[in-house]
């Protein structure tokens, strides 16, 4: 027996060398962790336990017979993330280059089936070359496996997607397919084709980080949704987000008591918002202000700048926020913003995440270059969304809200539970300064200026005032700023057992 167990010891230490000490050596030079060492940062202290550490490759051409690792190239098992359970896979690119053959995606494929039998989210750590040459049909075969089990486990299970080295080729697309992506700056790339084929295919030369680093991913393609420095700071922020969420779309997300008191009102929200309404403020400030201990998990900050979305908590319950932004295009709603806003409204949905939304929108954006790239179908996206989730959802319009844009940001037209002004609110088809234009276009006098600032003043009285979409019942209230913080909370506490329903159907048909 003694014998059996050094042997059994020996071959645990094989395989958790991976590649092999001087391929170890080699990684770490780059800044960067180990498979293993970015599980045991990820995971409490102890609760890891290893699937398949023994599973090997078996291909037997080009040579690769005579190469053989323990675990060929990937660390998979499950373990707790402050107490609760999650299941993970980590590529390992010591071994292979990290590259994915049919073993390889059997490891993967064998967790991901537990983690939606179990109820429990799923975190893919990437680092990896793309396909095993070697192995032709078996790779792919292997890579459209794990596309299968993403796409089945979207909207039951958490899926999050840590790209800390290459991701290229077929490896971008199970990333691509889970619900948030964090890239590590320098080290982290994903691109379907590198440098070397594009430059070949369409003679441009570009660098590995300007085709797929992570300033390009969460600035222009919005592919990922958050960068960061290091290993440590990506499994950081990943563990954050992860306290925000339930465990699968059955439960409800943590209720964490806060510290914050519930009645906290804060008297300079009286003030922020500009006298003059063309004037920008920082509606990030409204967010933290009103949030408890005033903390907002931002996700794809960079990214649709004008549109804000994230996490927070309000009285102890997690909500997802969605904001329009001043400060960026004055908060106007564009391709891009739409697509983010819609995407991240359907994944708190998905998980039962309540909605905070809060609305200072001039419209939608105009042009020849929105109108060609389809801002009529990325527009309808929200509102699909948005009339589409049955959580509780609170809508605060702080200053602008015209046109279709009111419509689109959870109105209550859409299915809005709770919806709240400011008096600072404007509601309108538009602006009162082009209202008026439209409207005595044809007016000519030598007191032109006098008589249209004055059926401006008219216009906002009349049309763009919160009272008459209060009167309407579209308002449930005309609130105090400094009182959003109590009203918000109250609203949650009591749509905490809200139930709603969709038409049964097997799927509705975004506009994608």
């Amino acid at each position: 027996m003694t014998d059996k167990l050094d042997e059994l010891y020996r071959l645990r230490e094989q395989a958790a060398l991976g590649g092999g000490p001087e391929r170890i050596k080699k990684h770490k030079e780059k800044g960067m962790l180990t498979a293993r060492e970015r599980i045991e940062l990820f995971l409490d202290r102890g609760s890891f336990e290893e699937f398949d550490m023994f599973k090997s490759h078996r291909c037997r051409n080009f040579g690769m017979e005579n190469r053989e690792f323990l675990g060929d190239g990937v660390v998979t098992g499950h373990g707790t993330v402050n107490g609760r359970q999650v299941f993970i896979f980590s590529h390992d690119m010591t071994v292979f280059g990290g590259s994915l053959s049919e073993t390889f995606a059997e490891k993967i494929c064998k967790v991901m089936d537990l983690a939606i039998k179990n109820g429990a989210p799923f975190v893919g750590f990437n680092d990896s070359g793309g396909a095993r040459i070697q192995e032709g049909i078996e790779s792919l075969a292997g890579y459209s496996d794990i596309f299968l089990r993403n796409v089945m486990s979207s909207g039951v299970i958490p899926q999050i997607s840590i790209v800390f080295g290459p991701c290229a080729g077929g490896a971008v697309y199970s990333p691509a397919l889970t619900d948030f992506t964090v890239m590590v700056k320098t080290n982290g790339h994903m691109f379907l084709t590198g440098p070397r084929v594009v430059k070949a295919v369409t003679h441009e030369n570009v660098s590995t980080e300007d085709l797929g680093g992570a300033s390009v991913h969460t600035t222009k393609s919005g592919v990922a949704h958050h960068a960061v420095s290091s290993d440590q700071e990506a499994i950081e922020f990943v563990k954050d987000m992860l306290s925000y969420f339930p465990q699968n779309n059955r439960e409800r997300p943590p209720f964490i008591e806060s510290s914050d008191p519930s009645d906290r009102a804060d008297r300079e929200l009286n003030h922020i918002i500009p006298e003059i309404s063309s004037r920008v403020y920082d509606m990030k400030q409204i967010i933290k202000m009103t949030a408890d201990n005033n903390i907002f998990l931002e996700v794809h900050a960079r990214y649709a700048t004008n549109l804000i979305v994230g996490f927070a908590r309000y009285g102890g319950f997690p909500v997802g926020v969605v904001a329009n932004q001043p400060r960026f295009l004055a908060g106007v709603l564009d391709n891009n913003a739409s697509v983010k806003g819609a995407r991240f409204v359907r994944f708190c949905d998905c998980f039962n995440i309540p909605v905070v939304t809060f609305v200072d929108v001039p419209g939608f954006l105009p042009g020849t270059v929105q109108e060609y790239n389809g801002i009529i179908k990325n527009g309808a996206k929200m509102i699909y969304a948005y009339a589409e989730a049955t959580v509780p959802k609170v809508t605060i319009i702080t200053r602008k809200a015209y046109g279709g844009a009111y419509c689109v940001m959870s109105s209550k037209h859409l299915r809005g539970d709770i919806n709240y002004a400011w008096p600072t609110a404007e509601i309108a088809v538009m602006g009162a300064k082009g209202a008026v234009e439209v409207l005595y276009n044809h007016y000519y006098s030598t007191e032109r200026d006098s008589f249209l600032t004055e059926k401006e003043r008219e216009y906002s009285e009349l049309v763009a005032n919160p009272i008459v979409a209060a009167k309407r019942g579209y308002i449930d209230d005309i609130i105090e700023p400094a009182m959003t913080r109590p009203r918000i909370i109250n609203a949650l506490r009591m749509l905490k057992d809200k139930t709603d329903t969709n038409p049964i159907k097997k799927h509705g048909n975004i506009p994608l």
